[in-house]
């Protein structure tokens, strides 16, 4: 079975917040921000806009102390059954008691409050990293609160959600050809990619699907050549084509640095999931086996992705990835080459 992302997180705990089984505190905490802020909206909503004047606070870290914090959710509502305090950036209150002051608090002082918190406050604290496991706070956050991590979503993983994200914001359905060249040329950034679902849905107003067309024209490749037909002439090993192609790239680009830092982004996302493929089947996994374990509902993208990987073999991706990390080295400064070399030589690597 496959493990569990963020993605499917996500979904548990929105459904949980909006019912009225949400436990009375959270810790979200991980490198995916976009879903950190997408929570936080989804809290600030359960207090109605006439109501938050009384009953809502968003708290930073570095801006308030321990006892402050304490004072707030331990405070009841005002005419109303619920009211909700966000405090982001949690660990920034490490030490206040020391520096302030006065005793303002200390981190501590929360545990009493997790083991009987106030039924009538929504506390959620918010933060990239959690308190350390060996913490006597750490601890106690993870027994008597919702502890929720939010990692960042695995390449293989971002076309299903691009399609599931853009039905549920949009109600537009995006073909899986669209939706992987999406996911492929923006990253794995799903704040990005958030934002260029929202400009192709908006472009595409009056057609229900979105197709590979449509992804071109809104991210901008309108030129003859771009990375994806330097991905399909480096998968035939047609190594004359593929430096013909990416010669014509940088002869169109406005900046060729760039151009190079996104094709080489672009190559590590598709080397990635061929490497996870690659991986799995090699320990003796069925075609299925490793869907089900990568956990990629969508047919078409998988046997796209089945069929890519089964142009390299796993021994070959140590020194891919180490042309791809030479070549963005030297993009950012770490060599005397000129653009055109660094791409060039980073293709020919990649075939020979």
């Amino acid at each position: 079975m496959a493990k569990k992302t963020s993605i499917e997180l996500y979904s548990e705990v929105l459904s949980e917040l909006r019912s009225d089984d949400r436990q009375p505190v959270y810790f979200f905490y991980g490198e995916e921000e976009f879903f950190l802020d997408k929570l936080q909206e989804a809290v600030e909503k359960l207090v109605p806009e006439d109501q938050k004047d009384f009953n809502f606070d968003l708290l930073y870290g570095r801006d308030v102390t321990p006892e402050k914090v304490l004072s707030i959710i331990r405070s009841y509502p005002m005419m109303a059954e619920k009211r909700v305090v966000i405090l982001r950036d949690f660990k920034e209150l490490d030490g206040y008691g020391a520096q302030a002051e006065g005793y303002q608090g200390e981190i501590n002082d929360f545990i009493p409050y997790l083991e009987q918190p106030n039924p009538a406050t929504l506390f959620v604290c918010i933060d990239t990293k959690k308190p350390s496991g060996r913490t006597k706070i750490g601890k106690a956050f993870k027994k008597h609160s919702g502890f929720y991590e939010f990692e960042e979503v695995p390449d293989y993983r971002l076309p299903d959600w691009i399609i599931s994200w853009a039905q549920k914001q949009h109600h537009k359905k995006i073909e899986p050809p669209a939706a992987q060249m999406l996911a492929q040329y923006v990253g794995n950034s799903l704040k990005l990619l958030s934002t260029e679902i929202d400009k192709v849905c908006t472009f595409v107003d009056t057609s229900e699907t979105i197709q590979e067309n449509h992804i071109k024209k809104i991210i901008g490749l309108y030129r003859e050549y771009s990375v994806f037909e330097l991905k399909d002439a480096i998968f035939d090993r047609d190594l004359e084509q593929a430096l013909f192609i990416a010669e014509q790239m940088l002869q169109h680009s406005k900046a060729n640095t760039g151009e190079i830092i996104r094709s080489v982004g672009f190559f590590y996302n598709v080397f990635s999931n061929i490497w996870q493929i690659r991986r799995l089947a090699g320990q003796g996994n069925s075609k299925r086996q490793v869907q089900e374990t990568l956990g990629i509902s969508n047919n078409w993208y998988f046997n796209k992705l089945w069929k890519d990987a089964s142009a390299f073999q796993l021994a070959e991706m140590p020194k891919i990835f180490e042309a791809l990390l030479d070549a963005d080295r030297a993009s950012k400064g770490f060599t005397k080459m000129d653009p055109s070399t660094i791409l060039l030589l980073m293709i020919k690597r990649i075939i020979s």
